[in-house]
């Protein structure tokens, strides 16, 4: 999955960037998604690979921080880029006569950064705290990779503050995510029902596959955090792990063919670039 995850968003980042007819917003935040989810899966799966293969389950201190400050500062970013890209979704299909004087790059870039500071900002304050916990005891992190509630709960002192912490910080950047993203989709439900029966089954198909994406990102990350709350004593320490795995590879996964290779203008760029690419090494070799 991760070199499905890995090959496909890089094809889609070629794609967008080198052509010049895929610069609109919806292609460049799709780039932008396309680069996170790397960032996320690159983040967690090589050292992974390597504890399974190798055997070598050890990380420093400070890659472990690294990590864990990577994994988390990425989940932010990507589900802010997903209320960015309904936002554009809702412009397109509600205002589409106002399209390109709502989304300048301007506002593009300013929507980025915003993404970008609100990530840093709620994540740092996170890393910080689990950073500066007293480490005296056992130094096994329960988990397949430096998850911040599996290494709180090495410290010696009470983890629950950074915990707290992790929980309201994310329960409110995801659900006021959330709330937009499915008020924005239920404007782009009501706009639809105005159109035509091939434009409705058109905005609709791609509505639901937008939304089943977002399904298997949201679920399984809140689920992570409510049932790492909770604890082993009621949710296995196995089903954490897998939930925790789950929503950082499968939206990698994912997210470039259902919002970027069902896209029909990247499906034929894309293939006119791997036949490009094909004719010219064949030309080479012969």
């Amino acid at each position: 999955m991760y070199t499905t995850a890995l090959l496909a968003n890089t094809l889609i980042v070629t794609v967008i960037w080198i052509d010049s007819m895929l610069q609109e917003p919806m292609y460049c935040f799709l780039c932008v998604l396309a680069a996170v989810d790397m960032v996320m899966a690159s983040s967690v799966v090589p050292k992974m690979v390597g504890i399974f293969s190798s055997g070598d389950n050890s990380i420093s201190f400070n890659a472990c921080f690294t990590q864990m400050y990577f994994v988390h500062a990425a989940t932010a970013v990507e589900t802010g880029l997903l209320l960015a890209m309904a936002f554009d979704r809702y412009v397109a299909i509600c205002k589409p006569l106002h399209y390109k004087r709502i989304l300048t790059p301007r506002v593009m870039l300013g929507m980025s950064v915003t993404i970008t500071i609100r990530a840093i900002i709620s994540m740092t304050p996170l890393s910080w705290m689990v950073s500066h916990l007293p480490f005296c005891g056992s130094n096994v992190v329960l988990h397949s990779y430096c998850e911040h509630i599996a290494v709180a709960k090495l410290a010696c002192a009470d983890p629950r503050p950074s915990s707290l912490y992790s929980l309201i910080v994310s329960s409110i950047i995801v659900g006021s995510d959330v709330a937009f993203i499915a008020a924005s989709y239920i404007l782009i439900l009501q706009a639809v029902f105005d159109l035509s029966k091939n434009a409705q089954l058109k905005a609709l198909s791609t509505c639901g596959s937008h939304v089943g994406v977002m399904a298997l990102y949201y679920l399984p990350g809140m689920a992570s955090i409510y049932v790492a709350w909770l604890g082993e004593d009621i949710v296995p320490l196995s089903t954490q792990v897998l939930l925790a795995d789950l929503y950082l590879i499968i939206p990698s996964t994912l997210n470039p063919i259902i919002y970027g290779l069902k896209t029909k203008q990247i499906q034929n760029r894309t293939w006119s670039l791997l036949t490009h690419c094909l004719f010219n090494h064949s030309n080479l070799g012969s």
